[in-house]
């Protein structure tokens, strides 16, 4: 800024010495104009040429006062100048799709040894055995309807329950499902056995429970083979 300080006091000290305009004659365009015009009449042999008074000169205390005020400025203006932003940095933005920019930092080598690193990061795990599922899991109900034949409601065992049949809807209504109901039949003793009142008619299926719908699909599983 300094520097530039000095530029400007050169250039007023050669403004000083170039030609200014008379005082009485005013500055700006319109006296231009006319100093064009008398010499432009002069030249064409018209008009009278005028004579050009002496420029005004500087004095030394107008240009000291003038580089004293150039400088100020400049030091003035060096010493407010803002200041650069701070973190105003981009993040960088991934340019992994770009084949140019890749190409250009990696290699064949470099993606072999990449590839070496992560195989040395990997990390097998070892199967383990399945654990054996107990043989105490209750009765299975699927078993069980795969090992009838009779339809529902035909009597296979003798049931002496004259009044079962409050019970068996009350205890019925106690089970979720029929599913369910089977289930507990069988854990009871069922078929042979009815503590419960859920088989009164004696045909082994609980609560209406149906064993047909297992039937059809043991005998499409075999047929889709």
């Amino acid at each position: 800024m300094r520097t530039i300080a000095m530029t400007g006091l050169a250039v007023l000290m050669l403004g000083a010495c170039a030609s200014q305009p008379d005082d009485s004659r005013g500055v700006g365009f319109s006296d231009y104009s006319q100093d064009r015009a008398a010499r432009e009449a002069a030249l064409r042999g018209t008009g009278q040429p005028q004579t050009v008074l002496p420029p005004a000169e500087r004095s030394e205390a107008e240009i000291s006062a003038l580089a004293e005020g150039a400088i100020a400025a400049a030091e003035s203006g060096q010493a407010t100048a803002a200041a650069p932003p701070v973190g105003t940095a981009h993040v960088a933005i991934s340019d992994e799709q770009d084949f140019g920019a890749v190409s250009e930092r990696e290699s064949i080598e470099s993606d072999a040894e990449r590839l070496r690193r992560m195989q040395e990061q990997r990390v097998e795990v070892a199967p383990t055995a399945v654990p054996e599922r107990p043989d105490s899991t209750g009765p299975n109900i699927i078993q069980y309807a795969l090992s009838t034949s009779h339809p529902v409601g035909q009597q296979m065992y003798r049931r002496m329950n004259l009044a079962a049949g409050a019970r068996h809807e009350r205890n019925c209504l106690s089970y979720r499902s029929d599913d369910l109901a089977q289930e507990a039949f069988l854990r009871m003793g069922g078929p042979g056995r009815d503590r419960q009142a859920l088989d009164p008619d004696g045909d082994g299926y609980a609560c209406g429970w149906d064993p047909t719908v297992y039937r059809n699909a043991a005998t499409a599983a075999a047929q889709g083979q």
